[in-house]
């Protein structure tokens, strides 16, 4: 298989393609979707993403392993769903904070995940031209992915309070240059009122919602370049790990908050492909003040183990949410009600 800009175009083409379909198809009118609707379209999407990963395992590989480039879109895929999942806790708060209706969401979700998708191709491509430019940029990747590990898990261990959306520097600013209605118009981004074109909460959600999802990618495209160092592996695990998130969205709705220690377990992926990263600069090394310029012997790990480790954490930490997580949510939801009572 060749990498070219026809290929570049024809995915691009096809990815655009979806986002469209499922506008027209599902978007455009209205509705609470239904569990079925979504489950079916989560399968449909995931499903789709390994048919591409089978094609790339089948058709690009390199010399002594024909599969290695099927192995890294899987990796990179898994790691990005993962971190989509965890950006949905922020999307849930975005809305909640916005007063959406449930039936304008999904409208919300899917053109601030399309946008946050096209900004994020222009970082995947800088990050590209970075790496051929400068090899050792992978130190900087390395040491912003094991800091990302460890703020992640400082602020689950410390409870740290969310941030309110309205406070976002991009909300203020948008306020400022355009009047925002305080409730919704339908499902309408804006309208004219008195002769002035005004935003809806809608607009100001989406809006927050894409540029929320770019600020997570500057964790996970870091992440997904300590896989693999193909953009159009970046691009692809992007994409499908997006596509289908708005129905995921309202398939976990109510399971977000059993996942008590998903972050957990983000932040030891994180701070396992951070150390992966930091092998594989030292392995590259061309910084004159780290072993005199040359490369350092130290052992790198293979994309197989990866998968399997990043694969392993996230078993372990849902099956722990699930299970001693919910009997510790129960038993805590137990003792307030009889301190309740008891102050009655």
């Amino acid at each position: 298989m060749e990498v070219n800009a026809l290929t570049w175009t024809i995915t691009i083409v096809v990815v655009a393609g979806f986002f469209i379909f499922d506008f027209y198809s599902h978007v455009k009118t209205p509705h609470d979707p239904s569990m079925k609707e979504s489950a079916g379209w989560s399968i449909f999407y995931i499903a789709l993403a390994c048919v591409f990963g089978g094609f790339l395992w089948l058709t690009w590989g390199e010399p002594g392993n024909p599969h290695q480039h099927g192995i890294e879109f899987f990796t990179g895929y898994v790691t990005e769903k993962a971190l989509s999942v965890d950006n949905l806790f922020i999307f849930a708060l975005i809305l909640g904070a916005f007063k959406i209706p449930r039936q304008y969401q999904q409208k919300v979700l899917l053109i601030g995940i399309a946008i946050a998708l096209a900004m994020r191709l222009l970082f995947i491509l800088l990050g590209a031209a970075v790496i051929s430019a400068w090899s050792d940029v992978f130190y900087l990747f390395a040491i912003f992915l094991l800091w990302t590990a460890a703020k992640l898990l400082w602020d689950e261990v410390a409870d740290k309070e969310e941030t309110d959306p309205n406070d976002m520097p991009i909300i203020k600013l948008i306020r400022k240059v355009i009047p925002v209605k305080g409730e919704t118009h339908g499902d309408a981004l804006w309208f004219k009122e008195n002769g002035k074109r005004v935003l809806t909460p809608l607009f100001v959600a989406l809006v927050a919602i894409g540029f929320v999802d770019l600020l997570f990618a500057l964790d996970s495209i870091p992440a997904i370049y300590g896989i693999t160092q193909e953009p159009y592996i970046v691009f692809t695990t992007n994409a499908f790990a997006l596509l289908g998130l708005r129905q995921l969205y309202f398939l976990l709705d109510g399971l977000l908050d059993k996942l008590v220690y998903l972050s957990y377990g983000l932040s030891l992926i994180l701070g396992f492909i951070g150390i992966k990263l930091l092998l594989h600069a030292l392995h590259e090394n061309n910084l004159p003040f780290i072993n005199g310029g040359e490369s350092i012997a130290v052992p790198e790990v293979p994309v197989e183990m990866s998968l399997l480790v990043i694969v392993g954490i996230l078993v372990i930490t849902t099956v722990a949410s699930l299970t001693i997580g919910t009997k510790r949510a129960e038993k805590a939801s137990a003792e307030e009600s009889k301190a309740g009572a008891a102050s009655e």
